[in-house]
């Protein structure tokens, strides 16, 4: 009988790299520039929407026709940011953190472009199809396993949604702080109160992102959460490495 003590275990998990290095140093330095920029960008808002005839600091709002579901913002919001009369401080951290926020998304679109990592990231036809099936599967709604991939297709969508909004943000953002000498960008967007409304809801739509993205990585655990920090990510020796995905998965 073989002793014991010579059989060789089999290994069942593995480590593998899933984020370089350099895709996560953009994440975490783009987590507080973006949630700076809203910051200040709330700021602004209100001394920049002081209509004493129309509800004023809340001139967007969500709704049907006549029916408002939704304005914002509520007052105790504005209370908890200590937001009114600082508009002077919410442009001067907007101007301040928006180059950051800028190169920083230029930087990391390069990285994207020159590393191949786009390949991972940038959905393809059939990723509209199986988002659905993710979703799906998310919400207990079926049982059936998605296919373990870098990036889910859902995930795909979603990430490549935040890169086009980040360039939508600077390019509204342009059109309403120079309109005058941006007066081609400010026009082709619809003119400036149009500019403003597509700006303003392009951070909504950021912050809707946020919440969907840290209760994401909550439901998904630690080993997820791991990936962006450390890089590695734990995974059973049977999974196909992310480095042999192909486009046409």
């Amino acid at each position: 009988m073989a002793d014991l003590a010579e059989v060789e275990a089999t290994p069942t998990i593995r480590l593998e790299l899933k984020h370089p290095r350099a895709i996560r140093w953009m994440h975490w330095i783009n987590f507080p520039v973006l949630f700076t920029m809203i910051w200040s960008g709330m700021l602004i808002y209100w001394g920049d929407s002081d209509n004493l005839y129309h509800h004023p600091h809340r001139i967007y709002r969500i709704g049907i026709g006549s029916i408002t579901l939704f304005r914002f913002w509520p007052e105790w919001v504005y209370r908890w940011l200590n937001a009114p009369y600082r508009i002077t401080n919410g442009l001067g951290y907007h101007f301040f953190f928006m180059w950051i926020f800028a190169l920083n998304g230029l930087v990391y679109v390069l990285y994207l472009a020159f590393s191949g990592e786009w390949r991972f990231l940038v959905p393809t036809m059939k990723s509209w199809r199986e988002a659905i099936h993710v979703t799906l599967y998310d919400l207990h709604l079926t049982k059936v396993h998605p296919p373990v991939r870098k990036f889910n297709a859902a995930q795909k969508i979603a990430y490549t949604s935040i890169i086009v909004m980040g360039f939508g943000s600077l390019c509204t953002g342009l059109a309403i702080y120079k309109p005058t000498q941006a007066h081609y960008l400010t026009s082709l967007l619809g003119g400036y109160e149009m500019a403003r409304w597509e700006h303003f809801f392009l951070t909504i739509g950021f912050m809707g992102f946020f919440l969907l993205h840290v209760g994401q990585v909550i439901k998904t655990g630690w080993n997820n959460f791991r990936g962006m920090v450390t890089g590695y990510e734990i995974r059973p020796v049977d999974e196909k490495p992310y480095s042999e995905e192909t486009r046409d998965a």
